[in-house]
């Protein structure tokens, strides 16, 4: 069932197969994501269905995102030869299990087991998509593939949580997590149907790293890690609380959720075009989208209702934001080419990691000093990832490279990508 797409990925071509592959790769990413997210569009009823306070089921993000947080950099160690295509099936009937649970909870006790179950789930899918995508297409494609993978994560938030808010509505919040549960089993399967065999890819040392040492022993690894956290942290202090500061500048609830909608397409924009731009240059792409970040941030601290400039402000950092997390995933891919499970898993790990450490610091910081100083302390701290990211290393190419199937030259780890040799039936 999966010999058409392990044969294309020996050729330099993708066959339409493997996009589907990928496809269904894409949508597990989105209901993954989605089924993290949810509890925000359904938080009010959520909480009054539970008997608990609205804050107390917002928790329940927390919980899954820590448990993301450890599972994802854990899962590639543990995994060995074990087809990567079973784990992702079964991560994502793990992850069905919980919205299962979710749906049927009945206090906070309950939900909080099924948030723990959701998290493994989603730290599993999470951290592998991004390594197996580039396996799935030709060499030519790979950072296209990374590409799709992770734009399910943008996604969720445009389309995701809003359709799961109008189920929740039409038919009661229990009623999207039984939704959310049935896509993530229908995905498992399609999973197996579509993926090829996909065994441990290749390892070896990192660049400038002995061989048997961690990925973090490189000076490359650390330094754009630290860059993506201290952005993503900022992003996140700030995000967080970025409803009032849109009413701030005056906006209704209506001109709020357009608003919103607008940083939402503009981030699908972004994870497509910093996709393009960081398959080549990857550091400078990050640093790049660290600016952007800083500038919008900055645009919407004055605490005039200036509605046009918040208006562009969330346009801009949506276009930055949205393509941070494909241009770091193919940062890190560049400076551990041959530990790409274990790289993308520590990414991952911090990643959400920094969403919780941002969504707490920006809490702080809001209850201490307000809206306005919060924006401007967020707008330094991505410029002080500029910082880092432009003092540190810069990731040695590998020797050899590839081009993209047009004459352009391209990094040698997506050209000959450590997976693409490995996907035979």
């Amino acid at each position: 069932m999966s010999s058409s797409a392990s044969a294309g990925t020996r050729s330099h071509h993708t066959t339409a197969w493997q996009w589907v592959a990928l496809a269904v790769l894409s949508l597990s990413t989105f209901v993954v994501v989605t089924s993290e997210m949810l509890p925000v569009g359904v938080l009010t009823p959520m909480a009054e269905g539970l008997g608990v306070g609205s804050g107390t089921a917002g928790f329940s993000l927390t919980i899954t995102g820590l448990v993301t947080a450890v599972t994802a950099p854990v899962v590639p160690r543990v995994l060995g030869g074990v087809d990567r295509r079973w784990v992702l099936a079964v991560s994502m009937v793990v992850l069905a299990a919980g919205n299962a649970l979710t749906a049927v909870a009945d206090g906070f006790g309950l939900l909080v087991v099924s948030r723990v179950i959701l998290g493994l789930g989603m730290g599993a899918v999470w951290g592998l998509a991004a390594a197996v995508a580039p396996r799935l297409v030709g060499p030519r494609h790979a950072a296209l593939a990374v590409s799709c993978a992770v734009s399910g994560v943008a996604a969720a938030s445009v389309a995701g949580v809003p359709a799961g808010t109008v189920i929740g509505d039409a038919f009661g919040w229990r009623a999207a997590f039984v939704a959310l549960a049935v896509s993530a089993v229908v995905l498992a399967a399609a999973l197996l149907v579509t993926l090829p065999r996909l065994p441990r890819p290749r390892t070896g040392p990192a660049v400038g790293v002995p061989a048997g040492r961690s990925p973090l022993a490189s000076r490359a690894v650390v330094g754009g890690l630290a860059v993506v956290v201290v952005l993503v942290t900022a992003h996140f202090a700030a995000y967080t609380y970025v409803r009032p500061a849109l009413e701030g500048h005056g906006m209704t609830a209506g001109g709020i959720a357009v608003a919103l909608l607008v940083y939402g397409v503009f981030g699908l924009v972004g994870n497509f075009a910093a996709g393009a731009l960081a398959a080549r240059r990857p550091r400078a792409t990050v640093l790049l989208l660290a600016g952007g970040i800083a500038a919008s941030v900055a645009l919407l601290a004055p605490s005039a209702g200036l509605t046009g400039v918040a208006g562009v402000a969330m346009g801009l950092w949506g276009l930055a934001y949205g393509g941070l997390s494909v241009a770091g995933q193919l940062w890190m891919q560049r400076s551990a080419p041959d530990r790409v499970e274990e790289v993308t898993g520590l990414y991952v790990g911090l990643f959400t990691a920094a969403i919780a450490l941002g969504a707490l610091l920006g809490g702080g910081l809001v209850g201490a000093v307000g809206i306005v100083p919060l924006l401007w302390s967020a707008s330094c701290l991505a410029l002080a990832a500029l910082a880092i990211g432009l003092a540190g290393p810069r990731a040695v190419p590998p020797s050899g490279s590839g081009t993209d199937g047009n004459g352009s030259r391209m990094p040698a780890e997506l050209a000959n990508h450590p997976g693409n040799t490995g996907s035979r039936t």
